[in-house]
């Protein structure tokens, strides 16, 4: 295929030069955008008299012609080409002519190429919220189905106080909702038309950038054509987002990974998201949860991949900035993988409540509830928090829990302590009296339900 910039030289292309300039392996996802960007170009080229109607009309049948042709699979996308945005207008000249031709009219690739990847990634921001909202309801239920499941929380891997289950994921659930909101507002700042920006100084035709931002769905059009064409702040927001998620999913895999440990045995995951060893049998591993705490990493890559590429770029236009769709195209794409793999293992994992409550037994976990009784009966904290210490190393010491020791050995240490210290530190009780906003109480966790259940609407 004759190259459309062609007429400067005097020889081809070298085929290794010509492969390695070659992006059409990666920009060919977005042949949908490239088509719907020119539709809206050559509407706006005809309505302002640049070229006439009959070019239009041959135009927008060439058009959806190709695109039909594309699905179909009548036309296999050709991986010599340079990019789609060549491939697509040189079908075009074959099927229409000199029309064909007059479509790349006051339109550069530059702006061409900004446009067709802020399309393709609203509509990929779109995909991936709905994977998060997805997921949202997945934990929100099981943070219902457990809300009173009494478990130990953790500081520092260290059994700390007592929480519920419920109460554990919900916390997720907030993460996401927040990268849910980030998702949300990168698609704001993206949805800025640069087309009518050209190679990075407009245009000389009367072209109504307007227009075309309006028939794109574009909130704006990009006001300095400078920037319109080198702006990839879009992508790097976008996949600074992807990065976050990743770092709550990869946070949460640990979590699962140990509580699907014979250390722990808090969950069991279920064998359609488990595999076996080639040499064990006895072994069923969290392969899922681990796939995604080891694919984090490649995401994290992406995002420096787009820093580093553009940190030291002049304006306007470099082909360095072709690197961005590779990047951002497979932070997204990961990052949906994971969330369909995500909900489905939560879903159908078993939940192991003896074995939590258990946990919840050992590791004095119920000592800042005893020395809170002391200070609710005067005691100034600091001292209550003194003689709980004492207290925890007296059971240390003869291998009992808070629970165990009589009301007279909880006399020796301070008078008073009386009968109803045992109610105080019961787990249950521990949990449902921590009534604060935000807590593991009852109140509380209908009130993080109800927001999560909010936010996914």
């Amino acid at each position: 295929m004759d190259k459309m910039w062609a007429g400067r030289f005097s020889t081809a292309l070298n085929p290794v030069a010509e492969d390695f300039n070659s992006s059409i392996r990666v920009d060919s996802k977005m042949y949908k955008q490239d088509i719907q960007g020119s539709l809206a170009h050559a509407a706006m080229l005809a309505k302002q008299g640049i070229i006439s109607d009959a070019d239009l009309a041959a135009i927008t049948a060439g058009l959806g012609g190709i695109l039909a042709d594309i699905e179909s699979g009548a036309l296999p996308i050709d991986m010599a080409a340079e990019d789609i945005h060549m491939f697509i207008e040189g079908e075009l000249t074959k099927r229409v002519g000199d029309a064909g031709k007059r479509l790349h009219t006051a339109r550069s690739r530059n702006d061409q190429v900004a446009t067709d990847t802020r399309l393709y990634l609203r509509e990929q921001a779109d995909v991936v919220s709905g994977k998060l909202k997805n997921l949202i309801c997945v934990i929100t239920d099981c943070g219902e189905k457990y809300a009173d499941v009494i478990m130990p929380g953790y500081t520092h891997l260290q059994r700390a106080q007592p929480i519920t289950f419920g109460h554990h994921l919900l916390a997720y659930g907030m993460m996401l909702s927040r990268d849910l909101g980030r998702v949300s507002d990168a698609v704001k700042r993206m949805n800025c038309s640069p087309l009518g920006c050209c190679a990075l100084a407009g245009t000389t035709y009367p072209i109504d950038r307007e227009y075309t931002a309006e028939a794109l769905g574009f909130d704006s059009y990009a006001l300095n054509s400078l920037d319109g064409v080198s702006d990839r702040d879009f992508c790097v927001e976008l996949c600074a987002a992807m990065s976050l998620v990743m770092v709550h999913l990869s946070r949460f895999s640990e979590e699962i990974i140990q509580w699907s440990s014979w250390e722990f045995k808090f969950i069991d995951l279920s064998d359609e998201f488990s595999t076996g060893s080639s040499i064990m049998p006895q072994k069923k591993n969290p392969d899922m949860a681990e796939l995604v705490r080891g694919k984090t990493g490649r995401v994290y890559g992406d995002l420096i991949s787009l820093l580093t590429m553009l940190k030291g770029l002049p304006l306007a236009y470099n082909k360095d900035m072709q690197e961005d769709k590779e990047a951002v195209f497979h932070a997204v794409e990961t990052v949906c993988a994971c969330l369909d793999v995500f909900a489905p293992m939560l879903q159908t994992m078993t939940v192991r409540e003896d074995n939590m409550l258990k946990a919840a037994g050992g590791g004095f976990i119920n000592a800042t509830d005893l020395a809170d009784f002391l200070t609710k009966k005067g005691m100034p904290f600091r001292a209550a928090y003194k003689i709980t210490g004492q207290i925890v190393a007296y059971c240390i010491e003869k291998g009992a829990a808070l629970s165990d020791l009589t009301i007279d050995e909880y006399k020796s240490f301070d008078g008073l302590f009386d009968e109803t210290l045992y109610d105080a530190i019961d787990l249950k009780n521990c949990v449902q009296r921590r009534t604060s906003a935000g807590g593991p109480g009852a109140e509380s966790i209908k009130k993080q339900i109800k927001y999560l259940r909010e936010i996914v609407k």
